[in-house]
């Protein structure tokens, strides 16, 4: 895959599925207009496929209970999504809501009449509400530590609120803005339940919980108490359902999110999943159930597994596994189908159980990808990849370190992996200690020792990549975004002689800053470092720079709000003041997630630059 092979990458998203009607959004980056375009296809049982919507994007389709009507979201041009409603046999979708911040994704009642969503609601005066520009609005007051999020921008002045819609098109607001919704389900046809932060954001809190509101309006009720964070709840019988975790205080990170369940006639909650060996992927979409138990993706190994939970609780069976993600599914009680992505394949929609898969992307042959196993210098496994270039070698080797640290290189199809080894580098994938997928343990193996396990498990599992004949062990650069921007940073630092440059992206680089800087700081630096300025200070790269010296390239994105552009700054600043051979590469109006959602002409800029750098130190 080469950088121009980004518009060739049509990847399938959301799906629905109705009896024999199938529906799967997809996308496309078109570098032309600079967006992102795709609209809805059917998917039959043989494989076939044929559009079903021709907007400019659709997406977030969800059939009505009673197998009439679709819902979704769509994206004209650059505008924001809205509601869109249109039967299943055929007619012009109609246009249900028409909001200046958008609409987020369709929840049908179970009667089909109504709709249920969550929108951002602005002030007046701000966000387009008025003809006199941003520059021209009034200062906002600023209270709270949780004042913005990056992607979003700042909240006070734009709290989203429960909205219904009836198929007429009348729309009614539920909540007032006062505090945070998402993820709203309906109890029954009266009844919505959705999630709030602890007493409905009174104060600053990671705990949130589950309240209820009537469909026709009316005052607010706490059902559920959390033990933590709560998110995507749904009715199955007589039972509510919902993930989770569980933490106190703002220590919530590397937990891993399990299937809860309660009674709705006030019994409970009870967590059905193991905490230790069962770590729910919410971005897969949330969990549906069948007759017989709850489907959900599980984070194993690298690998998404697609699993159905006992309605009283266990591991599961895995119903899709292997070396796959499964990054969406869905069932009507009987068809289960799913959105597979595996080292070749950006997705496929697959109807599980009888094998038949469908693709929609036309991307050149992928690169071949190879599993690594071995040990670090204390005995503990380490486990990644290494995504081979064609020919023998030996090639030059790319450290690639993802980012999180709770998070995770997998099985799935790696679009910087593949352009990396298209163009003649080994890129090495590990998945260190503080990674998802491998047990909670795991995944707080790092907290208050960054740049100790996880520093043996990278290099290890790249000691493991260079034993082969087909790597180079003299050519070699390290690489990674967010925290694998700050193991950039810090390797360059204390293991820099290994390196002969390095690309560090959105990182991390100085905890006390990022602490009062980032979207997140005020909880994350704390869970992460400790409260000891010291004990931060010591886990800082920017504490070492007198250590770096070799080829460093800083890169950020100028709207990130989650590692801000400070961190790269202060980086790039200390190292050309000592004379380091260092560059700065900044992204306008992007922000932390340029690499997956970021502008597709800025993806591509940035996979020419990243190439032209290795070029520069790894090709001789």
């Amino acid at each position: 895959m080469r950088p121009e092979d980004l518009s060739l990458l049509t990847t399938p998203g959301t799906v629905a599925v109705s009896g024999d009607l199938v529906l799967v959004s997809i996308t496309t980056p078109d570098l032309d207009s600079n967006t992102y375009r795709g609209g809805l296809h059917r998917v039959f049982p043989d494989g076939t496929t044929t559009p079903w919507t021709h907007g400019d994007r659709d997406f977030a389709q969800r059939i009505s209970p009673d197998g009439r009507s679709v819902a979704f979201l769509r994206v004209a041009g650059k505008s924001k999504p809205q509601l869109y409603v249109m039967p299943v046999d055929g007619g012009e979708p109609r246009e249900l809501t028409d909001l200046p911040l958008g609409a987020g994704a369709p929840v049908w009642s179970p009667d089909s009449s109504r709709i249920a969503f969550v929108a951002r609601v602005p002030e007046e005066g701000r966000y387009g509400t008025t003809d006199d520009g941003p520059e021209a609005e009034a200062p906002r007051r600023i209270t709270r530590l949780d004042y913005r999020v990056d992607d979003v921008g700042f909240l006070a002045d734009r709290r989203p609120r429960l909205h219904v819609v009836t198929l007429d098109g009348e729309v009614s607001e539920l909540t007032d803005g006062s505090h945070d919704v998402s993820d709203p389900a309906w109890l029954d046809d009266s009844t919505l339940v959705f999630v709030a932060p602890r007493d409905l954001g009174a104060a600053e809190t990671l705990h949130c919980d589950l309240y209820t509101v009537p469909a026709a309006g009316g005052a607010v009720s706490l059902l559920v108490r959390g033990a933590g964070e709560v998110s995507m709840p749904f009715v199955a019988g007589a039972s509510l359902y919902w993930l989770g975790t569980e933490f106190t205080g703002f220590d919530a990170v590397a937990r891993n999110h399990g299937l809860w369940k309660a009674s709705l006639d006030g019994s409970g909650p009870v967590r059905l999943t193991d905490v230790e060996t069962v770590d729910v992927e919410r971005l897969s979409g949330p969990p549906v159930a069948d007759d017989s138990g709850v489907l959900l993706v599980v984070r194993n190994r690298g690998a998404l597994e697609l699993r159905r939970i006992p309605f009283d609780g266990g591991p599961g069976e895995v119903l899709v596994g292997g070396p796959a993600v499964v990054r969406s599914f869905a069932t009507d009680g009987s068809t289960v189908v799913a959105v597979v992505s595996t080292p070749d394949s950006p997705g496929q929609v697959e109807f599980v159980g009888t094998g038949v898969r469908t693709a929609f992307s036309s991307v050149p042959a992928a690169r071949r990808v190879v599993e690594l196993s071995g040990s670090a210098s204390d005995g503990y496994p380490v486990h990644g990849w290494l995504v081979l270039p064609e020919g023998e070698g030996p090639h030059p080797v790319v450290l690639a370190v993802h980012g999180g640290p709770f998070m995770y290189h997998s099985w799935g199809f790696f679009d910087e992996a593949q352009v990396y080894a298209t163009a003649g580098y080994a890129v090495v994938l590990p998945n260190p200690r503080g990674s998802a997928g491998y047990g909670q343990a795991h995944g707080q193996a790092v907290i208050g020792k960054f740049g100790t396990v996880d520093v043996d498990d990278v290099l290890s599992l790249l000691d493991v990549a260079l034993a082969r004949d087909d790597t180079d062990s003299e050519r070699v650069g390290v690489m990674g975004g967010s925290y694998g921007g700050f193991m950039t940073s810090w390797l360059s630092a204390h293991h820099g002689e290994r390196f002969k440059a390095a690309w560090s992206e959105r990182a991390v680089n100085a905890w006390d800053s990022f602490s009062g800087s980032s979207d997140i700081g005020y909880f994350f630096a704390d869970a992460y470092c400790g409260t000891d300025p010291e004990a931060q200070r010591a886990m800082s790269p920017l504490t070492y720079v007198e250590k770096i010296n070799l080829p460093f390239a800083v890169v950020h994105s100028e709207q990130d709000w989650r590692c801000p552009l400070e961190q790269a700054q202060r980086m790039f600043v200390a190292l050309k003041r000592r004379g380091v051979e260092a560059e700065m590469l900044i992204f306008p109006g992007e922000g932390h997630e340029l690499t997956r959602s970021g502008q597709p002409r800025h993806r591509k800029q940035r996979f020419d630059a990243v190439l032209e750098w290795w070029g520069r130190y790894l090709r001789s």
